[in-house]
């Protein structure tokens, strides 16, 4: 018997507020263990929490771009579980009235787009932390992330495998870096997943048992717990066995899911409108508002870039994946209109000097080495014939540790570009008579030798030489 994944993602997006969702705590990260914490994130009793008006404006904004309805009254709920780390007694989320509701986003797999469906955006509070390796007979506890912001986004059943899981995702965190609500960083914990996964037979419409997989903390371990799970799903009911409703951990060593605790139901948690907290009653003019205020989104991006600037798919897709980045390049298009050119030098140089002095995940390009403007000017003066491909990179190189313009390096170094019809002549007369062996090999018909004459005459120039004009008097001086 044939069968298929059925997967459902929740993520938990950390939003990018100033403060915590109920108090005025800090909710930088890295501080000191139980630095940024008050009564109310810590739990002390009598402490009331006050909403953060600026939480539900980044869910709302989140809302309007996944395309959900925006619920007009919606209310935070407590849910009601014991872990170290939740100082409380009980988490504030949503539950029967959440904010947004019935959204989708759509993503593109091998070409064909595919809709996954939201069933909910709902606000909540983060936990604290345990930590159970510092010591070995103790756990310590870092309320610093309790009471941090979260959305958490919900989506239907629709995803058929790994793949499709991992491009929605990527396709979820360029949108909420877009909208900036999110930095998307997984390593701090600000963009997490949990999967819930169960397989069926092809062809049936009736669900099998479902198991959530939890430790979820990179795209790579999504992809492999989530094929471990389906095929640990399908080789366990193909020998006969069966599947039991339960939370799975992923163990990155071992690159296998275990078994973690059985799964909960909503009843377990006991939910309730919390008493501290006014229902949430949006205002239809500031909902507006915010709609009118959102950014055009990575997938119109992409498609514009395609067609405006006639960027193959997988440069527009790269290069619209980040908003900072695709700004910068239409700061560069500004200056000079060759935007495949300039996409090669971002894709290729930028980006390997960005990942170089680690610079590559953080969501601004204002402390990039190399500003637009100098980009647009060095493969404008390439366009113009000014300069050569190798003088450039010198001319790259030298750009990364000043703020020079390329015309002011190429004045005080002496890089301009060669095209002196006379000047070239002499050069290639000196190189023709010093390998004439290989002048000799050529005309007796051995084409290969070519190159090698043009990258001799580049070499006595330095690389100022214009290599069109190389190859015109070369090729006139051989025949």
């Amino acid at each position: 018997m044939k069968y298929e994944a059925i997967i459902g993602l929740e993520v938990h997006a950390q939003l990018l507020t100033d403060s915590k969702i109920f108090c005025g705590c800090s909710t930088k990260f890295g501080t000191a263990p139980n630095h940024n914490t008050c009564p109310v994130c810590a739990g002390f009793p009598g402490a009331l929490p006050v909403l953060n008006k600026k939480v539900v404006e980044f869910a709302l904004l989140a809302g309007l771009a996944m395309n959900c309805k925006i619920a007009s009254y919606s209310r935070l709920a407590r849910k009601n579980y014991f872990y170290p780390d939740l100082p409380k007694g009980y988490q504030i989320s949503q539950y029967e009235l959440p904010i947004c509701t019935n959204g989708y986003i759509d993503i593109n797999i091998e070409g064909s787009t595919k809709r996954v469906r939201l069933t909910r955006i709902h606000i909540e509070e983060d936990a604290g932390k345990n930590i159970h390796d510092a010591y070995d007979d103790s756990s310590l506890i870092d309320l610093n992330r309790a009471g941090i912001p979260l959305v958490e986004i919900v989506s239907e059943p629709d995803i058929r495998n790994a793949m499709e899981a991992v491009t929605y995702l990527k396709t979820l965190r360029a949108i909420l870096r877009y909208l900036e609500v999110c930095d998307g960083n997984m390593e701090e914990g600000s963009f997490r997943c949990d999967a819930n996964i169960s397989v069926r037979a092809m062809g049936t419409d009736v669900l099998g048992t479902k198991v959530e997989i939890k430790n979820l903390n990179s795209f790579k371990a999504i992809e492999r717990a989530l094929q471990y799970e389906t095929e640990r799903q399908i080789e366990t009911l193909s020998e006969g066995g069966s599947l039991v409703q339960e939370t799975r951990l992923w163990d990155e060593n071992n690159e296998r899911t275990r078994s973690m605790r059985s799964k909960e139901s909503a009843h377990d948690y006991r939910y309730f409108p919390d008493p501290d907290l006014l229902p949430i009653n949006l205002d239809e003019a500031w909902t507006q508002k915010l709609r009118s205020t959102l950014p055009e989104l990575p997938e119109a991006r992409k498609v514009r870039f395609m067609s405006q600037y006639g960027l193959p798919p997988y440069d527009a897709e790269l290069l619209t994946s980040r908003r900072d980045v695709a700004d910068y390049l239409e700061d560069a298009i500004a200056i000079c209109p060759n935007a495949k050119g300039l996409s090669n030098w971002i894709m290729g140089d930028l980006f390997r000097v960005l990942k170089e002095r680690k610079l590559d995940e953080q969501l601004r390009t204002d402390n990039w080495p190399i500003q637009p403007s100098q980009l647009g000017e060095l493969v404008q003066l390439i366009d113009q014939g000014k300069i050569s491909g190798k003088i450039a990179k010198m001319i790259f190189d030298a750009l990364l540790d000043t703020n020079q313009s390329p015309q002011r390096i190429i004045a005080e170094r002496g890089f301009e570009q060669v095209s002196d019809p006379e000047s070239l002549e002499r050069s290639i007369d000196q190189v023709l008579t010093k390998h004439a062996k290989q002048v000799a090999a050529f005309r007796g018909g051995n084409d290969k030798i070519f190159g090698f004459l043009v990258g001799q005459v580049m070499k006595a120039s330095q690389g100022k030489a214009n290599p069109q004009k190389v190859n015109e008097i070369l090729k006139a001086k051989l025949s």
